[in-house]
């Protein structure tokens, strides 16, 4: 009985870490282990086991920091991929808020044309009729009979009725007789050469024009000279 314990004693373990096998080891103190490590599951040394092979537990430390990697790599490209989606989507946000901007003030503007010249069909319309009464009212001044007098005086009322309603609604004629020529409110029909004129003078007013607040409804037909 004794020499079986001295012959176990002998073959206990020296190892400076313990090992998990379940077998006494055969090393000796100065020496590792010559034979392949039989740890269990995990080996809890901190360095390499002294079989040869690499510990266990070191391998899972590094495939568990090869997949953290792998997860974090993975994770930035989306995260780069969604940056450029929200980046790419903020900036047609700002272009249709752009654009809507940009719509609401053109209707905003035609809106505003459109209630600002709401009666110039009207106006258009009633002009042709001022035109009559001016030219009848021309006319009757050669008669002095009274009863055209009479007669002429009930065309000025309905002449002076039609003014008063232009003028309400902001319609004047425009001023042309003895000014310099202007594309933009005259309408010239007739070139005519004058004694004491300047070229390019309106000479005479053939047919009123008409500003319909800053807008001209129609420009005047004048002679010009030349």
């Amino acid at each position: 009985m004794k020499e079986e314990k001295e012959e176990l004693k002998d073959k206990e373990c020296n190892c400076t870490e313990e090992c998990n096998c379940g077998d006494n080891c055969d090393c000796t103190k100065d020496d590792k282990c010559s034979e392949n490590c039989t740890c269990g599951d995990e080996c809890t040394c901190g360095d390499d086991c002294a079989c040869g092979d690499e510990c266990k537990c070191k391998k899972d430390k590094k495939d568990k920091k090869k997949e953290k990697k792998k997860f974090f790599k993975k994770n930035d490209e989306k995260l780069k991929e969604y940056e450029a989606k929200i980046k790419e989507l903020e900036e047609k946000n700002l272009m249709l808020s752009a654009d809507n901007i940009n719509y609401r003030k053109r209707k905003d503007e035609e809106v505003s044309r459109l209630l600002k010249f709401c009666n110039e069909d009207i106006i258009k319309d009633l002009l042709p009729v001022a035109d009559n009464f001016e030219r009848a009212l021309k006319l009757a001044e050669d008669h002095s009979e009274p009863e055209f007098v009479k007669f002429t005086e009930g065309y000025q009322m309905v002449y002076c009725s039609i003014q008063n309603i232009l003028e309400k609604f902001d319609v004047k004629a425009i001023d042309g007789a003895n000014k310099p020529f202007d594309p933009n409110y005259h309408n010239a029909v007739i070139m005519e050469e004058k004694d004491g004129v300047e070229p390019g003078m309106v000479i005479e007013v053939l047919q009123k024009g008409y500003l319909y607040k800053d807008k001209v409804i129609r420009p005047a037909m004048v002679k010009v000279s030349q």
